[in-house]
């Protein structure tokens, strides 16, 4: 009898484990909403430690630990929750530049985009001005007007691009040759 309760006591912490990791998985990372005071794009950190305490009861409690609008707004009520938790995968960062980027054909080497790798060979843009940027240095909240002003680039074409700009000496570019295999 002791071996079957604790067996029981087993599945149900397991169960209750695998809920907590998922909500964890869910709502990690940073997500970007629309504030409803301001109507200007706000990201937000969800607080993973809440999340997880309401996960254990049933449902994850959602309280934000970070807002890029809060040292101008103060902490605020958190209305952009209610948009946050009908379908926060919607709202990740990485998720909406993986929309984005999907299907597009990088403005150098005219390549498509597929699935993309955001531990290592991260994708990039290219701004209006020729400057080529990446993600690392763009604020989550200017997300929506990089979107709508840059042209992507491939992981290659922006290492490429790099060391041209940094080392023009060592670039010799010549006129591709058609009908010939390279040697």
């Amino acid at each position: 009898m002791p071996m079957l309760v604790a067996v029981v006591v087993a599945a149900a912490l397991s169960g209750l484990g695998v809920r907590i990791v998922r909500s964890v998985l869910r709502l990690r990372g940073k997500h970007l909403v629309t504030c409803p005071e301001t109507q200007a794009p706000a990201a937000v950190e969800v607080d993973l430690s809440q999340s997880a305490l309401g996960a254990a009861v049933g449902r994850p409690l959602l309280r934000l630990s970070a807002c890029s609008r809060w040292p101008e707004r103060g902490r605020c009520g958190q209305p952009c929750l209610d948009e946050l938790e009908a379908a926060p995968d919607d709202y990740l960062v990485r998720n909406i530049l993986a929309r984005w980027y999907e299907g597009r054909q990088c403005v150098y080497c005219g390549g498509r985009f597929g699935d993309l790798h955001w531990h290592d060979h991260k994708p990039a843009l290219l701004a209006p001005d020729g400057a080529l940027r990446e993600w690392a240095d763009i604020p989550p909240e200017a997300v929506p007007a990089a979107l709508a002003t840059d042209r992507p680039v491939c992981w290659n074409c922006l290492i490429v691009e790099t060391l041209h700009r940094q080392r023009p000496d060592l670039f010799e570019f010549r006129p591709a040759r058609t009908g010939t295999r390279p040697a």
